[in-house]
């Protein structure tokens, strides 16, 4: 059996996130992600009876269950759940405290982008729903802070010759589309959205992105802070390449959307292959071809 990974250092995670909290948090891209949230749960026609928000770091997404009128008690889970109004536990993403098919539906919000074991904490959520429970989350997904990746590499190499990891390695679409899958969810759905934030400069960007605690938080991430040189460089670049033409700049996010089904009988499945009672050819006025023959070309 092979070890888990260890890409991020989560002990750092809280610590960053308890930094953001005092600051006073940047919350404009969560509370986006807890709108759509309630948007999506609108749309599935069913009463959840016990509903687990797993790790989202504000109450944005148990206010919009609360909302909803779909949710009866709702559960907050996190390592340090700072809300009054629900009901808590302390939770770590890694390490799920629920017993096997004992929730209706879990949902998260960009937070599971940052465990170490996705697959495993997948499995986790999967054996805790109870079957035909429901899983619905939102992670931020790889083409994320794609420009900022780019200037800070560029400057990197121009300045001190090499480059060092300063921005996570977010998961793609299709890998959490085959998680899912192996996780044993029924079901699954995977698609994303790309936001662009506009900023004045780089170090406002960053100021958010520290207010979310989503600074650098990789175990293999540099130690020392980029020099002032390599730092000047960065800005200078992110704004000859990223700038638009009223001088802000761009900042894409990408937001991965997910939801699975704990398996249960009821449930539609898939028609077997050769099922069809009627050819795909014929619906669409068509000649079929076989895989052999060629088709004619018109002159």
């Amino acid at each position: 059996m092979s070890p888990s990974p260890n890409i991020f250092d989560r002990q750092l995670l809280r610590a960053r996130q308890a930094r953001a909290h005092k600051l006073g948090p940047a919350t404009f891209l969560l509370d986006r992600t807890a709108s759509e949230l309630g948007e999506r749960l609108s749309a599935v026609l069913r009463q959840f009876n016990v509903a687990v928000d797993l790790g989202t770091p504000t109450d944005a997404v148990r206010q919009v269950l609360a909302a909803s009128g779909k949710v009866g008690t709702i559960v907050a889970a996190n390592v340090h759940p700072a809300d009054q109004s629900f009901l808590r536990v302390a939770a770590d993403e890694e390490a799920l405290p629920f017993a096997n098919a004992s929730l209706d539906l879990v949902v998260s919000a960009l937070v599971l982008q940052f465990v170490n074991d996705l697959p495993g904490t997948l499995i986790q959520i999967r054996r805790a729903l109870k079957p035909d429970g429901l899983l619905l989350a939102a992670l931020v997904g790889g083409e994320s802070l794609s420009e900022l990746r780019d200037a800070i590499a560029t400057a990197e190499v121009e300045i001190e010759g090499g480059v060092s990891p300063h921005v996570a390695p977010f998961a793609d679409v299709r890998e959490l589309g085959t998680l899912l899958q192996r996780a044993g969810f029924a079901l699954p759905v995977i698609d994303s959205e790309r936001l662009v934030v506009r900023y004045d400069s780089v170090f406002a960007l960053v100021r958010d992105l520290r207010q979310m605690g989503a600074t650098n938080i990789l175990n293999e991430r540099r130690r020392k802070p980029l020099n002032r040189a390599t730092v000047r460089r960065m800005a200078e670049i992110y704004r000859e390449r990223f700038a638009d033409e009223d001088g802000r700049l761009r900042a894409s996010f990408e937001i991965v959307w997910l939801s699975g089904w704990a398996p249960h009988e009821g449930q539609q499945k898939p028609l077997k292959p050769g099922s069809a009672g009627r050819r795909l050819s014929d619906a669409l006025n068509t000649t079929e071809i076989s895989a052999g023959e060629k088709p004619e070309r018109s002159r």
